[in-house]
């Protein structure tokens, strides 16, 4: 059975989802034999004295390294453990590691084929992703692929609504620390990168910005739990519809950088942590006249894609294994068939030799005679 493990690894959580068979959509009429299951983490790393790394503590003596998984901020966070220098592009390997080692070590004892895919910020240049690939191969984690964000969560789309007619998705991805927008092509004759145009971000929209706005209209010298509680909840309702309003100048950029129009995009598929308000959907639904998509957790959306994109990897590889395993059965019954059939030609063989030297002792026939048809000589 091929077993999907999709992680997505953002500046503030972590998601793992291991995606098994019947875990995806089921068909009409029919129930999932098995949900996803799913891991959420701080993306924080903590490291013993004997430099055992742990994902999500955050210590009350010590220090975590946090802020290390965007690989464009030169400001990203390096770490020194022992005598080695950790980038960041170590840091993001060293939390798939720990994860991975945690799924391998529950699935210790199935005998199920396992697809890895790790997904990256679409607007990475070739050099970080280069980086990341090379971080990787460093834990020894060659097998995993890496996939970029939106098109993690257009393979989620596919499999939960499609199939799809082919066309253009705009995916909104509002996460903890910023928001990407991207446009990707989705239905059947994708191509190979079906991103289009270029993907954007500004860290003006998430969910640590709609903080500091909360922030900003509750008052000045508040603790964060004060702040929520005098913070009316239609007033927080108001304010996140001006932020997500506030958003879509990203969104027309974008379709300006693609040269498209909105009227081209078929559907606006919403991802990410802090687009779990029902407002964000709606804005975005009225504002932008496009089907609005969002999954239940819209965090763990790209994770989701990525477990179904590890998945079919998985099967694929399990395919060309069988494929090897029925060419040597096929090589063997072959081998058989001919020791067999050399077997029975030889004992032919040498029963018409027995009667050749038999005739030859009776009538004398000389020392040696051959055995016509048979090429075998008897002395």
């Amino acid at each position: 059975m091929a077993v999907g493990l999709g992680l997505s690894i953002g500046t503030v959580n972590t998601v793992s989802v291991l995606a098994e068979e019947g875990s995806a959509k089921a068909p009409p009429g029919r129930r999932k034999t098995q949900r996803a299951q799913t891991i959420t983490r701080r993306t924080t790393l903590t490291f013993d004295s004997t430099g055992v790394a742990r994902v999500g503590m955050i210590p009350r003596h010590g220090r975590a390294v946090t802020e290390f998984a965007d690989l464009t901020q030169r400001s990203s966070t390096w770490a020194r453990v022992g005598n080695r220098a950790l980038a960041p592009a170590d840091l993001v390997a060293t939390v798939a590691k720990c994860l991975i080692d945690e799924v391998l070590q529950d699935q210790a004892g199935h005998d199920a084929g396992l697809g890895i895919a790790v997904t990256y910020p679409a607007r990475y240049a070739d050099e970080q992703v280069d980086a990341l690939r090379a971080a990787l191969d460093g834990v020894h984690l060659t097998q995993a692929a890496l996939v970029a964000e939106p098109v993690a969560a257009a393979a989620w789309l596919e499999a939960d609504r499609g199939p799809l007619m082919p066309g253009l998705t705009l995916v909104y991805d509002l996460g903890g620390a910023g928001l990407d927008v991207t446009l990707v092509r989705v239905g059947a004759g994708c191509p190979s990168n079906p991103i289009v145009g270029v993907s954007l971000r500004s860290t003006e929209f998430g969910g640590r910005a709609f903080g500091a706005l909360i922030a900003e209209h509750a008052g000045q010298g508040l603790s964060s739990s004060s702040v929520s509680e005098s913070v009316a909840d239609t007033l927080a309702g108001e304010l996140r519809v001006r932020h997500v309003r506030a958003s879509l100048e990203l969104v027309y950029r974008c379709l300006r950088v693609a040269d498209v129009t909105m009227a081209d995009v078929d559907r606006v598929l919403v991802v990410g942590g802090a687009a779990r308000p029902a407002e964000v959907a709606e804005v975005l639904a009225a504002e932008l006249a496009r089907p609005v998509i969002a999954a239940a957790d819209p965090e763990r959306t790209t994770a989701d894609g990525a477990a179904i994109i590890g998945r079919r990897a998985a099967l694929v590889a399990e395919a060309v294994a069988e494929q090897r395993r029925a060419r040597r059965r096929r090589v063997r019954r072959r081998a058989t068939t001919r020791a067999l059939m050399l077997s029975r030609r030889t004992r032919r063989r040498l029963g018409r030799a027995v009667v050749v030297t038999s005739m030859s002792a009776v009538f004398g026939l000389g020392t040696s005679i051959l055995a016509a048809g048979d090429g075998v000589l008897v002395s």
